[in-house]
């Protein structure tokens, strides 16, 4: 082996160069950081998209000829509507139901409403639903009457996040519009990405990053996509019923729906609320609408998430409240995203560990195959 020569002596002209080279480039980079560091959720969002719609994206380019631009075209255009149409619709009433939630805790007003009278008149359970409801409208409101001047410091955060949702939703249409460039490039940019991945892990590196595309996919139809439709079916839902703040509940069914705990408790008092207020011939429809919103995601998650996600639901809480606290609406539907690749490659870079230590002579195809059993 040839030997390596150092020089071992520089003069001081010499080192004050290098540290003059190395601060200027150390400067640049921060400052480029900073630059680019407002785009990086749009950024992240809009590769996001690209890897949950490429299948759509690539089943509309092969049966159109092969024509990408137009696939792409087509798929963003109806992205665009839906984010313009029915989200812009929820997120206004979801900044008017946080404005007046802000303003009810600053002022200290916030209640339950008392129920109506009409409730005593149900069948059997009527007289119990009403004594529960009453219970429940009075001594809340009375223990939110002494809580009131310590919930008053939540009203601005409220108040904060309400304002960026207009903000989120540009973001939005952004990542969408930026995503419509990336179908084109899709297959080029996962090249490179292999070829990186090669560099730092000579074992698997094609694993891991089709395990990164394929949690991606998971997470963004079956657990974000779900959430979306069915929040936005249920906020339709309860606009068309007139509900009080159809805005926040649809925005509750989004959280809990990402969060896999199903929308049982916000859409239940909401049907009781319809039986009491509306008549039956308005209330039997909306109550079978609201009960198939609240199942749809037993049927299309089972179809969306063909291996299922194997992501503990601590790392996609963390990831909804660290993302919505970091990026706002954004972050919300980024954070989890992010930390259930990270997990997943985590688990399978461990697995993977493993199985070379217990089996350190075994051929390569037999290390691939303990590792992914």
């Amino acid at each position: 082996m040839a030997p390596r020569v150092f020089r071992q002596n520089m003069s001081g002209d010499e080192i004050i160069q290098l540290a003059v080279r190395l601060g200027l480039l150390a400067f640049l980079v921060y400052w480029s950081f900073v630059l680019v560091r407002p785009f990086i959720p749009i950024l992240v969002w809009s590769m996001v998209l690209t890897v949950a719609l490429y299948p759509p994206y690539d089943w509309l380019s092969m049966h159109r000829g092969d024509r990408p631009k137009l696939a792409a075209a087509t798929i963003t255009v109806v992205i665009l509507a839906i984010i313009i149409g029915p989200v812009t619709w929820l997120g206004f009433g979801l900044v008017d139901g946080l404005q007046g939630l802000a303003g009810q805790l600053g002022a200290g007003t916030l209640a339950i409403p008392s129920p109506p009278e009409g409730v005593k008149d149900w069948p059997v359970v009527g007289g119990q639903i009403y004594t529960l409801w009453d219970h429940a409208s009075t001594n809340l409101r009375a223990a939110l009457r002494e809580l009131a001047p310590h919930l008053k410091p939540l009203a601005g955060p409220v108040l904060a996040f309400a304002g960026s949702a207009g903000f989120g939703t540009l973001k939005f249409v952004a990542a969408v519009a930026i995503s419509g460039f990336l179908f084109h490039y899709g297959p080029r940019l996962v090249a490179e990405i292999r070829r990186i991945q090669a560099r730092l892990i000579t074992q698997r590196n094609q694993d891991f990053v089709a395990l990164a595309g394929l949690t991606i996919r998971t997470v963004a139809q079956g657990v974000i996509g779900v959430a979306v439709l069915q929040s936005l079916l249920a906020g339709i839902g309860l606009k068309l019923a007139g509900v009080p703040h159809a805005g926040v509940l649809a925005f509750a069914v989004l959280i809990l729906a990402i969060l896999q705990m199903g929308s049982a408790v916000v859409l239940i008092p909401v049907i009781i609320w319809i039986w009491a207020t509306k008549d039956f011939a308005v209330a039997l429809p909306l109550t079978i609408y609201l009960l198939v919103v609240g199942l749809a995601d037993n049927v299309l998650k089972p179809m969306l998430m063909g291996r299922g996600l194997n992501t503990p639901m601590l790392v996609i809480f963390i990831g909804v409240l660290g993302g919505m606290l970091a990026h706002g609406i954004l972050g919300l539907f980024v954070g989890p995203i992010i930390l259930a690749v990270t997990w997943e490659l985590m688990m399978a870079w461990i697995h993977e560990e493993r199985a070379e230590v217990a089996s350190p002579d075994v051929e390569p195809g037999t290390q691939k195959l303990a590792a992914e059993a």
